[in-house]
């Protein structure tokens, strides 16, 4: 019996990655990754069971990997202020989810139905893993009096919709944004710390 190793899965998921960016999701196949592997879908049934579950495992894998130093930001940037910090935080998010690596896999997965207990556990290690981190940011700011807004979750997803708006949905169509990536933190940290940014006593 082969010794499965972290180092052979690594190289899966690189390879499925590829093939999955390259052909997308309906068309990638298990025999073509096993053949670009050089190995057969034997070795590559070993470490997963299904298309979906290795899919699954190169979207958590892009996320973790590239999502988490994001995120990162938002917790080691204690010295800054709070707006700095935000748009510090936004253009790092916006470069990564338009990458083109990370765009081929989001649209990979909007359109592939998964299996009723593959879909939540895919968005939870996720994209909500993420965005928890941001709410945990966001409840700490809260606690220190620098925002006021009545959940720190919906203050993270309304920070989320703001940064978001005018550059993804273009680019998945294959069209210009609608905003600069500059123009697009600018007005979005500015509508939030308008709604939820503490006011200074009168």
């Amino acid at each position: 019996m082969r010794v499965k190793t972290d180092e052979k899965r690594q190289e899966i998921v690189a390879v499925a990655t590829k093939i999955f960016g390259e052909m997308g999701y309906h068309e990638a196949s298990m025999s073509a990754i096993s053949a670009a592997l050089g190995g057969s879908k034997a070795t590559l049934y070993g470490y997963f069971k299904s298309k979906e579950q290795l899919f699954a495992a190169v979207l958590t894998d892009a996320l973790e990997e590239y999502g988490s130093q994001v995120f990162d930001a938002l917790e080691t940037r204690h010295d800054a202020d709070l707006k700095t910090v935000l748009h510090e935080f936004g253009h790092a998010y916006l470069t990564f989810v338009t990458t083109p690596e990370v765009m081929s896999l989001g649209q990979n997965a909007m359109t592939q139905k998964f299996s009723e207990d593959l879909g939540p556990e895919l968005y939870k290690n996720g994209s909500q893993k993420g965005w928890r981190r941001v709410e945990h940011f966001m409840t700490a700011k809260l606690d220190e009096g620098a925002l006021s807004a009545p959940s720190a979750l919906v203050a993270s997803l309304q920070l989320k919709g703001l940064l978001e708006s005018g550059i993804l949905e273009p680019l998945r169509y294959g069209c210009e944004p609608h905003v600069t990536f500059d123009e697009a933190v600018d007005y979005a940290v500015a509508a939030f710390l308008g709604a939820y940014g503490a006011q200074p006593a009168s």
